[in-house]
């Protein structure tokens, strides 16, 4: 259960093994919307230098797509070309920025000497040495030290011994480390994520302790954030580490929205069947998703995580990460390696050599195979000595010809599940050593302890045979090691399919499953009896990858894009209506004559809806719980009351909703995405009844559609069927998301070869749902029927608009109704026969 800052592997500190990451990330920029044709004039200066980066290129083509724009309005033209000018210059190479690295442990040790004076430790961690390697970033590390002084002269010495170095410290008191730490992060997340179940509880008190936990992990992760508030500076790029502080991207965009926010996880993600069990499951999820670059080992783990969104929190599921109502958090393997010159530096040294010397001396005439790792659970110790026991068994010819040295790091010695494990480890060497051991020779050399670094190198070198048999592992670094020690002798590595390293070093490693005894055992004899040459040709791919795959390369390729995914936010948030300017839109509505207010309802006016926890509900249950903000409610009466004011609210649902929401306010309503209409009541309160706008749909194929849609509301648990005047609606938004969207596949099929062949309809196909409705039916096209009707029915000077606004939900939903407005004078015209919508230069006109 290792901290980042210290995720080198077993040779500085055997906790760490299991940090490290994967597969190249997409180079591919995510789609974005297109921004009208009728937008820009003029031209935007090209960089003079070829693109390099995903974020460069993908600039580049916007700037050349507006180019080829024609501008409606001058106006609208210069602020985009100064934003897009302003997204371009805020890519940053990196020359002047800082780099916060905020990890549990800070990467040192703090002890006092003889003196009293504070001295640092620096570990040789993964995470250091691969920060070492990034160029153009000052880097600074925040983290808790390690020790607690209380406050005083004392901490204050600390803190200043710390800042020379670049390190930030975060004091946590001794009860909040013990249950934020040991507690919530290694008793709860570190077990859950290597796939061991939650223990099980069988008193009430014990519950009640993994709340106390919860809290202590918000309140260490709420001063890990006050610490870098302390010391942030706009333009920082702040990377968290590990799941220890998975809270933490959350707590920073709280107060910095633009800050750019990278995550990164050293251990594996679990399947959302596994991870589903953490109580506080939602909350973890949604504090991480506020990251801009969500970093994992492996693909798998990413696919896991992306997983887990879609099926607990319903959220979409897309290969750049995942999309929440409309912003993208990317979700991306990363692959991590070790310093491989670090090793083969060691490997020259004398005192190096002449140990390397000495082992092949002692074990002269035998085949060496090791492990190294700590003694855990999750590495598969008591399988690997199983598998090793029934190879001697079933190859008696080995047994004075080969030897296992096993390094067995203790860990968590005060864990009785963990005492129970070495005890078990010391029996099974123990009875393999007095079965098939002489008095010259014991097949198994076990040691419980901590190799130094150069001692660990020079064991590695004269192996023969490396055996990682972890049963979970994040990636396991001691396979990088070994191959980076094995330069002349090319031996062969054993390696556990359930480690990340496996998808990075399985073409030159044989791969096996730790728990099936028999195969690892045969795994063991190919190892010892393999031809040099394939030994070599096996030695040569994981060498190769593990020169490219440095962990240098890795901080470098993950900074840099966390800075592209940064830029590409921005850019997509362009197109995203932004917050309204308060005082800009009260001044233009008090100075307007005529103001028009268009209003959507769902998503718009409406609150969200949790998915409700029952296995199924019927729709008008779930309509039930959808109602109007009160406040805003009063503030459209308001609005609807005020002279010269002109309210629409369009809907995609059908009357009697309206009705039941507006029936009583002075406003216009369309329903069923504009296909009736209702204007409010005239001066003497009568109401008008509901009007169809257009012709009157043909509704002979609807019978037939609702029986398609009720036989997939039956095949699909929470899934519902909303049934319109005009349209019929299947919704799958509470369902199970995969297997949703395979339902819907299959209905679509049934739709386009059945009932709906030859029928005149669309089917719209939304995000979590299928409608099926007439040809010709849009909110644009409506919206044009209803200026006719305002003017029919109150004149046209009554529609001469110089104040409109319109508020919908932004992602596509209500998108025709933007594009209708977009650049639309509405206006009388000279003989005041007709109503007139002006785009730009083109005229149309309304009689």
């Amino acid at each position: 259960m290792a901290d980042a800052s210290g995720a080198s592997s077993v040779v500085s500190n055997p906790s760490d093994s299991d940090d490290v990451p994967v597969s190249v990330p997409s180079t591919s920029a995510p789609g974005s919307r297109a921004t009208s044709p009728a937008r820009r004039q003029g031209s935007v200066p090209l960089p003079n230098t070829l693109p390099t980066s995903r974020v460069d290129r993908l600039l580049l083509q916007r700037l050349r797509k507006s180019q080829s724009g024609t501008a409606l309005y001058k106006e609208a033209q210069v602020a985009e070309e100064q934003q897009e000018r302003s997204v371009y210059s805020s890519y940053d190479s990196g020359g002047s920025q800082r780099l916060l690295v905020v990890a549990n442990r800070l990467p040192v040790s703090a002890y006092k000497d003889k003196q009293g004076r504070w001295q640092l430790q620096v570990s040789a961690g993964g995470l250091v040495s691969a920060l070492m390697g990034v160029s153009n970033f000052k880097t600074m590390w925040v983290g808790w030290p390690g020790v607690y002084v209380e406050e005083g002269p004392d901490r204050d010495a600390l803190t200043e011994a710390l800042a020379r170095e670049n390190y930030l410290p975060v004091y946590l008191d001794p009860r909040t480390v013990d249950l934020h730490y040991n507690g919530f992060c290694n008793s709860v997340l570190w077990q859950l994520f290597h796939y061991i179940p939650l223990n099980l509880e069988s008193k009430l008190s014990d519950t009640r302790t993994l709340n106390f936990q919860w809290k202590a992990h918000q309140e260490a992760n709420r001063k890990f954030a006050e610490a870098v508030f302390d010391d942030y500076e706009e333009g920082d790029v702040v990377w968290c580490q590990d799941y220890h502080l998975m809270l933490l991207p959350a707590l920073l965009k709280a107060r910095y929205p633009k800050m750019k926010v990278g995550w990164f996880l050293h251990t594996p993600f679990p399947s959302s069947e596994i991870y589903r069990t953490l109580p506080v499951r939602e909350e973890v999820l949604r504090a991480v998703l506020k990251a801009d670059l969500i970093g994992f080992h492996t693909y798998d783990y990413a696919r896991h995580f992306v997983s887990a969104c879609t099926r607990i929190l319903g959220l979409e599921g897309t290969p750049e990460g995942v999309e929440d109502n409309g912003s993208l958090t990317r979700v991306a393997a990363f692959p991590i390696g070790i310093d491989p010159e670090r090793f083969q530096r060691a490997l020259e040294r004398v005192d190096v050599r002449s140990h390397i010397a000495e082992l092949l001396n002692r074990y002269a005439g035998r085949k060496v195979m090791l492990g190294v790792d700590r003694l855990d659970m999750i590495k598969g110790i008591p399988q690997k000595l199983l598998a090793f026991e029934e190879f001697l068994e079933e190859h008696p010819e080995w047994r004075d010809k080969v030897l296992l040295v096993q390094i067995a790091v203790p860990s968590r010695t005060d864990v009785p599940e963990y005492q129970k494990l070495r005890s078990m480890v010391h029996e099974i060497v123990g009875r393999i050593n007095g079965h098939y051991g002489t008095l010259t020779h014991v097949p198994i050399h076990h040691l419980d302890r901590q190799l130094s670094f150069h001692e660990l190198c020079a064991l590695y070198a004269i192996t023969d045979v490396a055996l990682v048999t972890s049963l979970r592992d994040g990636m396991n670094l001691v396979s990088y090691e070994y191959v980076a020690c094995q330069s002349d002798n090319a031996g062969v590595l054993i390696l556990s399919e359930f480690t990340g390293a496996s998808q990075s070093l399985g073409a030159g490693a044989i791969l096996v499953n730790p728990w099936n005894i028999t195969d690892l055992s045969a795994a063991i004899g190919d190892a010892l009896t393999m031809t040099e040459a394939e030994r070599r040709e096996r030695h040569r791919q994981n060498h190769m990858h593990i020169t490219i795959h440095t962990s240098q390369t890795w901080a470098e390729t993950f900074i840099s894009e966390l800075n592209d995914t940064h830029v590409e936010a921005e850019l997509r948030t362009k197109h995203i209506p932004p917050q309204l300017e308060m005082e800009s839109v009260l001044r233009d509505f008090t100075r307007s004559k005529q103001r028009l207010l268009v209003l959507g309802y769902n998503a718009t006016l409406t609150t969200a809806v949790e998915a409700p926890r029952q296995p199924k509900r019927h729709f008008d249950q779930i309509q039930a719980m959808t109602r109007v903000n009160p406040t805003v409610y009063n503030s459209i009466a308001s609005l609807s009351n005020e002279p010269n004011t002109t309210v629409v609210v369009f809907s995609g649902s059908d009357k009697a909703r309206l009705d039941e929401t507006f029936g009583n306010l002075n406003v216009w309503l369309a329903a069923e995405n504009g296909i009736f209409m209702r204007p409010p009541p005239d001066e003497d309160g009568d109401q008008e009844d509901w009007a169809t706008m257009g012709e009157v749909p043909k509704k002979e194929w609807m019978e037939s559609v609702q029986l398609v849609f009720d036989y997939f509301c039956e095949r699909t648990p929470r899934s519902f069927v909303e049934a319109r005047e005009t349209s019929v609606i299947w919704n799958y938004k509470y369902a199970d998301v995969e297997f949703g969207r395979l339902q819907a596949r299959d209905l679509l099929q049934h739709l386009w070869t059945g009932p709906i062949s030859n029928a005149p309809v669309n089917i719209v196909q939304g995000s979590k749902s299928v409608e099926v409705r007439p040809v010709g039916i849009s909110k644009g096209l409506a919206m044009q029927r209803l200026l006719l009707a305002m003017a029919e029915r109150n004149g046209i000077e009554a529609c001469d608009f110089d104040f409109v606004m319109v508020a919908g939900h932004f992602l596509a939903r209500d998108e025709n109704i933007f594009t209708f407005f977009e650049g639309v004078q509405v206006k009388p015209a000279e003989n005041q026969g007709e109503l007139i919508l002006q785009y730009g230069g083109a005229r149309t006109a309304l009689s």
